[in-house]
């Protein structure tokens, strides 16, 4: 039995977002505030919470017009009923797959409502949405709109917020997946009845306090106890924790015998007031153990040293202890399920942002070792009787990423409606790039794994040639963003860049267009020629014929030539988000350079002797000479005053804009950030770094 999909309405980033999710592990991956935190925190309502409720900031930003239409049509006289059908829900779809000769399906044999031989799922919707009276307690005693709407607007949402938890209310259905119009209500409790959830935050509370000690770790002892106390299956695990039972109720008895009768004696004597009368009763002192207590507050997992000196958490790494907490916390999931008599057909485990202090070899290897772990559980633990454990990791690594194969990740994308209000877009790329060829899904795959799933963390990308332009890039979009104040700077923007040369650039196409990723492909023209044996030659661009560029044949045809490439304006560079820039003439009707490097020369006339003769050929001669990785070096480190070359100037512009970033210098938002937190005037902090 398994999760196999969701479908989220109306929760905060998940306006309208759906995800399937893979037997074992799914990888989810994007940009900061993309939506990841609010998946997980939705099922941790759904799968911990016992009174399931949401607040009006639970709401999605998008539909908060829907509360201010209702309100408008009830203040016209509308009807109750049409009002209500107005009001926003937050509703969840789920699928839970099962197994048609599973000799017990538990529970969700209760939510089968088909008749379909063929369907192997269940739905299950849980709605939060207006009961019958919603719209008699969100909307009594406003005033009805009238001349000044924004102050209308405002008395409605003030009140929202305290009345939407008592004119809303949960409800679970089981819906026919085949006809919606077939439904049976469900108690909520159901839905953790056929899901069991466990979750392992992003802020797990390693800090390293060297003055206080946390004890994180020794805080799951304790859970490891009560699931080994109470577990039906494993007969030697509850013998030990028994007897760890006895053995403290043994200590209380000999505390009572002999320490209580010596701590009572030091109780003040309260004869002396009156105090016992003949009908009032004396006071002695009893100290208690409780198991329970005295794992959690004072039983600490320390590590091992030498001539019996144990060291606390702290004295490790936070990486080390960060991966031994969440191994712990996975085995304390594992124990709480095998010790539930009638346990969950689904166990969700969340882990959020596992890499946290844990270097790029180790982050790897977790993603990569979690079925390992659970397969080690079923076998040593569990008799080899099945976990049906899903992990959904929420992950901003791209050293994770690049061990998840495409069809495991779900790319989380952020993005702003008509109105402007951002809403979560999720991208399967097990649907996406499924209808892309196999070679070219393979070569993804084993480039970004041999080098770095960035791309799924940007908000924009360059792929570029080779070494020369990798080395320069960072110089050249400092010159043009100087050149161009006041205008978005690509400098402050989150960019990747990607070396995968010109015969390979085309093939990013498929998956740049599916993330909608703003992408400048920074290429050579490589004109060529057929030489006396028909074989193509590289030449300079005024005696080419053909391009031998994959990238660009692949955009323009196999036969376009140099002469065509040179003719094409900049939207004809442009599609589906991407622009493609190769080499042009400095000036129209000028010399064009073939490559880069023969480009960077002729954009630099003062700084290369190109004699009287064709500075094209001269340019492209002088080229040849040059060793890649010296020439660049020189020019981003010693000599750092020349000219950025026409096409990559033009390029890294266009790539700018869509800038989500604060146009403003960051120093200026530094000193309006500060100003604001001190409560001075700009000038006044202006005048004293000056002073």
């Amino acid at each position: 039995m398994k999760l196999s999909n969701v479908k989220i309405e109306n929760f905060r980033l998940l306006r309208d977002v759906e995800l399937g999710l893979e037997d074992r592990t799914t990888l989810i991956v994007g940009r900061n505030n993309s939506g990841k935190t609010s998946l997980a925190e939705l099922f941790r309502r759904l799968l911990l919470e016992k009174n399931l409720s949401f607040r009006l900031e639970d709401f999605s930003l998008g539909c908060h017009e829907q509360f201010w239409n209702a309100f408008a049509a009830l203040s016209a006289g509308a009807e109750a009923a049409d009002v209500l059908d107005m009001l926003p829900s937050i509703r969840i779809t789920l699928d839970v797959a099962y197994d048609v000769d599973a000799a017990d399906l538990g529970p969700v044999g209760d939510c089968i409502i088909d008749l379909d031989p063929n369907c192997t799922h269940v739905r299950l919707i849980l709605t939060f949405g207006p009961r019958a009276n919603a719209a008699d307690l969100l909307f009594a005693d406003l005033p009805a709109p009238g001349e000044d709407m924004e102050v209308a607007r405002t008395a409605l949402f003030r009140v929202l917020g305290t009345r939407v938890a008592v004119a809303y209310g949960s409800a679970l259905e089981a819906v026919d997946p085949n006809d919606p119009t077939n439904r049976k209500p469900l108690e909520t409790k159901m839905l953790t009845a056929i899901m069991q959830g466990g979750f392992i935050n992003a802020q797990r509370g390693l800090d390293d306090d060297t003055k206080r000690e946390r004890d994180v770790l020794g805080k799951v002892v304790e859970v490891l106890f009560q699931s080994a106390l109470n577990d039906p299956t494993d007969h030697a695990k509850r013998t030990t924790a028994e007897q760890l039972k006895i053995a403290v109720e043994g200590i209380q008895k000999d505390l009572h015998a002999d320490f209580n009768v010596k701590l009572t004696s030091l109780l003040p004597t309260f004869e002396l007031f009156g105090y016992p009368g003949l009908a009032d009763p004396g006071l002695i002192t009893e100290t208690s153990f409780d198991v329970e207590k005295l794992l959690s507050d004072h039983t600490k997992v320390r590590y091992a040293g030498k001539n019996g000196v144990t060291l606390p958490e702290t004295y490790n790494g936070l990486g080390v202890r960060n991966l031994v907490y969440m191994l712990l916390q996975l085995l304390r999931f594992f124990r709480e399920y095998q010790a539930t008599p009638t346990a969950a057909g689904v166990h969700l485990i969340f882990i959020e942002e596992p890499e946290a202090h844990l270097h790029p070899q180790m982050q790897e290897v977790f993603i990569r070792q979690l079925d390992q772990i659970t397969n080690a559980f079923v076998a040593q633990l569990n008799e080899n009787r099945p976990w049906p454990v899903q992990f959904v990791v929420t992950t901003h690594s791209p050293h994770m990423a690049n061990e998840a194969r495409f069809e495991s990740m779900r790319y989380f994308l952020s993005i702003a409606d008509e109105e402007g209000v951002r809403k979560s877009v999720v991208k399967d790329l097990r649907q996406g790039m499924g209808d892309a060829p196999e070679p070219d899904r393979d070569f993804l795959h084993q480039y970004l794994t041999l080098t770095r799933c960035d791309l799924f963390f940007a908000d924009k990308a360059v792929l570029i040639e080779g070494t020369s332009e990798r080395l320069l890039l960072p110089a050249m979009i400092r010159k043009t963003d100087n050149a161009a104040p006041g205008e978005p700077q690509l400098g402050s923007q989150y960019v990747t860049v990607m070396e995968v040369g010109g015969a390979y650039a085309h093939r990013f196409f498929d998956l740049l267009a599916f993330l909608k990723l703003r992408t400048l492909i920074i290429t050579d023209i490589d004109a060529v020629r057929p030489n006396v044996n028909n074989k193509r030659e590289a030449v300079p661009v005024a005696q080419g014929q053909f391009t031998s560029n994959g990238c660009l044949k692949a955009l323009f045809g196999d036969n376009v030539s140099p002469t065509e490439l040179l003719a094409k304006m900049p939207d004809e560079k442009t599609a589906n988000g991407r622009r493609v820039a190769y080499q042009i003439p400095e000036d129209d009707g000028a010399a064009c350079g073939r490559s880069f490097e023969d480009a960077f020369i002729l954009a630099n006339p003062a700084l290369f002797p190109l004699g009287d003769g064709d500075a094209a050929t001269a340019a492209y001669e002088l080229a040849a000479e040059q060793k890649k990785s010296a020439f660049a070096l020189e020019y981003a480190i010693t000599n750092t005053e020349w000219s950025v070359p026409r096409y990559i100037a033009e390029g890294l512009r266009w790539l700018a804009q869509g800038n989500p970033a604060p146009v403003a210098p960051p120093e200026a938002v530094a000193v309006e950030i500060l100003a604001e937190a001190a409560g001075v005037e700009i000038d006044a902090i202006q005048g004293g770094e000056h002073g």
